[in-house]
């Protein structure tokens, strides 16, 4: 018996985990991925040199904050 309610209990975990993740916020064109240009553009405007922001956009290409370049 005592399984059982350990079982139930999880199971009203995960739905009401699943229920929260599924009531975030709906994702605005204001979130990411941003454009690779607009990313580079920060990067010039932050004082970063052409190279290192190149290599800081790519870096955050790889973790999904940014699209990658078209070329």
């Amino acid at each position: 018996m005592r399984r059982a309610s350990i079982v139930l209990a999880a199971a009203f975990a995960a739905v009401g985990l699943a229920t929260s993740v599924a009531s975030a916020a709906p994702v605005t064109g204001d979130g990411p991925p941003f454009r690779y240009a607009d990313c580079l553009k920060a990067t010039k405007a932050k004082g970063e040199s052409p190279s290192y922001g190149k290599w800081h956009c790519d870096q955050l290409v790889k973790k999904g904050w940014v699209s990658p370049p078209t070329r």
